[in-house]
């Protein structure tokens, strides 16, 4: 099962995000998490996602399409101390903004370093996607226990135990190693099967907003 990705634009505010009837899978995690190395890994491509040496560089809604149905949003990264405060607060609240009033939104992968488990941010994101499922329909929460190269296995474990109280079995990945990859691209893909209203409006969407990134 492939997943056929391409970067379409870049979105500094919901007011530039684009319009479709696309559903979207949101990617979201802290800074240094490899939001960029796992949309590659999903995709089989080493440069899909820019792979920054310095973390916290990515400050906008970054879409990517895959096929007719589904995209993919780069979310922001957060929790990075290396930035000014009010440009936290500025990406925090473009996360909040997206995450509440964005209708397309079907499924936020949420990645996590399980040599931490999750945290404050991490259980704000899960109740935040609890409310736009109320506000805007059904959004379902796949956790993915990210780099668990790094991680022995002896201590899986009880790296695993700390996510329980997130209340989603995460999903055991590495974009290394190749290590769960194939069933969270299965997982994804399964978001954007379900029948849509008009595939036409869609496609044109996707034209028009083309070329026109921030990227």
């Amino acid at each position: 099962m492939r997943l056929d990705a391409e970067f379409l634009c870049s979105a500094l505010t919901i007011a530039e995000c684009p319009r479709w009837k696309r559903a979207e899978v949101a990617l979201a995690g802290r800074s240094n998490v490899g939001i960029s190395s796992l949309l590659n890994a999903l995709a089989g491509r080493k440069n899909l996602a820019r792979i920054s040496k310095t973390p916290g560089r990515t400050r906008c809604l970054n879409f990517f399409t895959v096929g007719e149905r589904l995209a993919l949003v780069d979310l922001p990264g957060y929790g990075y101390a290396k930035i000014a405060h009010s440009e936290a607060q500025k990406i925090a609240g473009l996360i909040e903004e997206y995450m509440r009033k964005r209708r397309e939104l079907k499924a936020l992968v949420l990645l996590i370093d399980p040599r931490r488990g999750p945290q404050k941010e991490e259980f704000t994101i899960a109740q935040l996607l609890n409310f736009a499922s109320s506000r805007v329909g059904d959004c379902h929460l796949i956790v993915v226990a990210t780099k668990c190269d790094k991680l022995k296995r002896a201590d899986r474990g009880a790296a695993l135990r700390r996510f329980e109280a997130i209340g989603v079995a995460p999903s055991i990945c590495s974009s290394v190693t190749g290590e769960g990859i194939d069933q969270l691209r299965r997982q994804i893909l399964s978001v954007g099967s379900a029948p849509r209203e008009d595939s036409s409006s869609a496609t044109a969407a996707d034209r028009s907003h083309t070329g026109q990134g921030f990227r």
